[in-house]
């Protein structure tokens, strides 16, 4: 089972099940959990694989949704066009942003991931309201035109494009965290830094990388969700919604493959079934992260991955033990 949590094959299977689902479950939840799954990627790879907690993912979030929400509102109508330009902007931006951040380690860079959330929200809500139109936002739905091969104005493309996406984004993840020399050494940056650099590695564009890396999956997400809702606004910036990821990422499993997915479909489905009975719904999810952590330390995935090894485990030291009897 711990193969499969950790297998091209399983990405395959496990999201061709989800593309299934949409005959059971409301299309509109499942984009938004594969949008929120793709944004919460990111902030997974940041702390399994280096260690790093970040606060600051809406900021990130909205760079890649400001960049498509200015293309289509002042410059063309093709959603594809937009998503690219909402990736490049995120890009260049997360290119020079971390460029300081990743400076900074532990309590130091969260907190000023946190304060730079802050101060993006207030660049699109107040230094840039004449372009943003801050809490208004940018109205959409009249600027985008039908898109060629998957339409992206209709409910069915929007959501066919973000699954193909999320499919896209298992796998380089996939290869990134399993495959790549690059993925072990965020591994050894989170263990032992300083030894690292004692090797001869440049721990500093380790980091950027990994940070570039992780942040421009949020912005892709930003970009997919402004055309999934047709607008944008400054809100998508907002710091009272920092935790979001986080609480993802370590409810589902922070740093494993399918944590951030399995993550987003229980923060989303808490989300729109709790909201119905109750206005504070964040303390149901706040509750479940403490009983998940509580439980296993490691997220559900995590746990389940450390559950199946020790099965295995057990199982071979059965099997060694019988043959050694039956040898004797």
């Amino acid at each position: 089972m711990k193969r499969f949590l950790n297998s091209w094959t399983g990405i395959i299977i496990t999201f061709a099940l989800l593309y299934a689902l949409r005959g059971i479950l409301p299309a509109a939840f499942l984009t938004e959990v594969v949008i929120f799954s793709i944004y919460a990627m990111g902030c997974s790879f940041l702390i399994g694989r280096l260690g790093l907690t970040s606060f600051g993912q809406p900021a990130f979030l909205a760079f890649g949704a400001y960049g498509a929400g200015v293309y289509l509102y002042y410059f063309g109508h093709n959603s594809f066009v937009a998503i690219l330009v909402g990736i490049l902007a995120s890009l260049v931006l997360n290119m020079l942003v971390g460029s300081f951040m990743v400076r900074l380690n532990s309590s130091y860079f969260t907190l000023c991931n946190q304060a730079f959330c802050v101060v993006t929200f207030f660049i699109f809500q107040k230094a840039l309201v004449k372009w943003t139109f801050g809490d208004n936002g940018l109205l959409l739905i009249s600027r985008m035109k039908p898109t060629p091969f998957i339409d992206l104005t209709t409910p069915k493309g929007i959501y066919l494009f973000a699954f193909l996406v999320a499919v896209a984004v298992w796998l380089f993840y996939y290869y990134l965290m399993k495959k790549s020399v690059f993925g072990a050494t965020c591994l050894c940056v989170k263990d032992n830094e300083l030894k690292l650099r004692f090797l001869g590695y440049k721990t500093f564009n380790i980091k950027w990388l990994a940070f570039v890396i992780a942040n421009t999956t949020a912005g892709l997400a930003g970009a997919i969700y402004t055309v999934y809702f047709c607008m944008v606004n400054a809100n998508i910036s907002n710091v009272n919604t920092a935790s979001e990821a986080v609480a993802i990422s370590m409810l589902g499993g922070a740093g494993t493959l399918f944590g951030p997915l399995v993550g987003s479909f229980l923060f989303i489905g808490l989300k729109d079934i709790a909201s119905r009975f109750i206005s504070h719904w964040e303390v149901l999810v706040g509750l479940l992260l403490i009983i998940v952590m509580l439980a296993g330390e490691k997220g559900i995935v995590g746990t389940l991955e450390g559950y199946f090894e020790k099965m295995k485990a057990n199982s071979s030291s059965s099997t060694t033990a019988l043959t050694k009897e039956g040898g004797l």
